[in-house]
């Protein structure tokens, strides 16, 4: 998909526009927006309205062919709901309504002439951003390991929003552009089944990014994660033939001396619990288990797209959870990367093991701010469903900014996070006869209680955790990675420039 920004006058009418297909806004008042006035001069789009062929409701289309004066082929009336209060909801359902119609049309190009800058609290380059992200989804294909492809699907490919083409404007597609291209590489890798993208997968796509962007990057195999008594994240390993990788990506575009941001992204390629084993429905969709580190992939390409100016570093810790003779057993005990000892109750409780000495190693670079970014509880879908990403941090002042900075970040690009609490009282929940602390919680709190694991390996530095369980793909018919939070990181280092 091809995007551009032209913006029309009086010198460059949108009348004059030679194109597929125009798609201009009406609402339930019968209104016209400015594009769809210039364009009605021989009353075919007001009859439309008057008819009631098209009501205006939010998400209404009415395709108009051979309309006199103008130069494109069709015209696509948009409804937009209420003039006054052009709500988020309705112009999202008006870009996904357009972009519906555009995939049936027999035209490669199209003009989206919605009014970018009615909408109640957003502005323009919200509007530009929701436009590309919404078109990259609309042509996602999920093919690509079949034998016979579906067919390609026709209709508009290059795309102009009609809108001033002001400098904001400008770096607002461009980081649109990245941000989606960053999200079809998340959703790609979710998607792909567990045979295929294995944790030497994600490294070579890594490695790939590496070349692509002139990122640094290295993986270090099992005997150097045992060097780095990484105890904990080998202990998950255990039980599988693949071998595990750990990903550290780097894009030092700030100064030399500016701390980084880190991105952890929890990389379990498949996880079948372990020992602990789930139950076989659903047990496929465990290849998700991968889609924090899917994430971090996604937001390098972006960022390395964008060539922004900031130093950040992507850790991701990559293993399968497998059961075997050699596997990790409930009520094992496993030393950490930071010397603290944990009681497996749960082998189906991995993530946070994986993590927690990723998190350990994060140390190292000094960092200005850490997140990871899991699919790490069920209970965080019980508690916030597939709508908001689960956020946790401590309460200090320099933690209460980095929440900030991420809700903020979330909002903005429409990819929300819901802040959960960190207290100390459910740290009891974590006690062990035998060890340090039990990788499970007592009943109750678990998404909690996950996060607070994961706390104890984080207190050299400012740190979030990102429970993506219930956000990261969708299940049902319409299964497939969604290829959040891209969308929230990117925003939020962006933010960070």
């Amino acid at each position: 998909m091809d995007f551009s920004i032209k913006a029309f006058d009086t010198k460059n009418t949108i009348t004059s526009a030679k194109t597929g297909c125009i798609a201009v806004a009406v609402f339930e008042n019968k209104k016209l927006s400015q594009a769809a006035k210039a364009l009605d001069q021989g009353g075919d789009i007001t009859a439309a309205l008057k008819s009631g062929d098209i009501t205006g409701k939010a998400g209404s289309t009415l395709l108009l062919r051979g309309m006199s004066g103008t130069g494109a082929a069709r015209v696509l009336l948009v409804g937009l709901g209420n003039d006054e209060t052009v709500s988020e909801k309705s112009f999202t359902s008006a870009v996904n309504a357009t972009l519906k119609a555009f995939a049936s049309l027999g035209a490669a190009d199209a003009i989206i002439a919605l009014p970018m800058t009615d909408v109640k609290e957003r502005d323009v380059s919200w509007a530009v951003r929701t436009i590309v992200c919404a078109a990259h989804e609309s042509v996602f294909r999920t093919d690509g390991q079949k034998s016979k492809k579906d067919p390609a699907p026709a209709g508009v490919r290059k795309i102009t929003l009609a809108t001033d083409a002001t400098g904001e404007v400008k770096t607002a597609l461009a980081q649109a552009i990245a941000i989606a291209n960053g999200m079809d590489l998340t959703k790609e890798l979710g998607n792909l089944s567990a045979n295929v993208c294995t944790p030497t997968y994600l490294a070579d796509t890594a490695r790939k990014l590496a070349r692509d962007y002139k990122f640094d990057v290295e993986v270090l195999d099992r005997k150097q994660l045992q060097a780095l008594k990484m105890g904990s994240f080998l202990s998950v390993t255990n039980g599988s033939d693949e071998a595990p990788k750990f990903i550290v990506l780097k894009h030092m575009g700030g100064k030399s001396k500016d701390a980084p941001v880190v991105l952890v992204g929890k990389g379990i390629t498949f996880d079948t619990g372990g020992i602990s084993i789930k139950a076989g429905p659903g047990m496929d969709e465990m290849k998700y288990d991968m889609c924090g580190a899917a994430s971090v992939l996604g937001t390098f390409r972006a960022i390395g797209e964008m060539g922004l100016k900031l130093n950040v570093i992507g850790v991701i810790a990559a293993c399968e959870n497998m059961p075997s003779g050699r596997a990790t057993k409930p009520g094992d005990i496993v030393t950490s990367m930071n010397g603290l000892t944990i009681e497996v109750l749960n082998t189906d409780a991995e993530g946070r093991l994986v993590l927690c000495d990723a998190l350990t190693y994060c140390e190292r670079f000094n960092p200005a701010a850490v997140i990871d970014i899991a699919t790490l509880t069920g209970a965080c879908v019980v508690a916030l469903g597939h709508h908001n990403t689960g956020l946790f941090t401590r309460s200090d002042a320099a933690h209460e900014k980095l929440a900030g900075e991420l809700l903020a970040a979330g909002k903005a690009a429409s990819d929300t996070a819901w802040r959960l609490p960190i207290e100390e009282v459910y740290n009891e929940q974590l006690k062990s006869n035998f060890a340090d602390l039990a990788n499970i919680g007592t009943p109750g709190g678990a998404s909690v209680t996950a996060a607070c694991f994961l706390e104890n390996f984080t207190r050299k530095y400012t740190w979030a955790h990102l429970d993506i369980a219930g956000t990261a793909w969708k299940s049902g018919g319409a299964k497939g990675a969604t290829g959040r939070p891209v969308p929230l990181l990117s925003t939020f280092l962006i933010n960070r420039v």
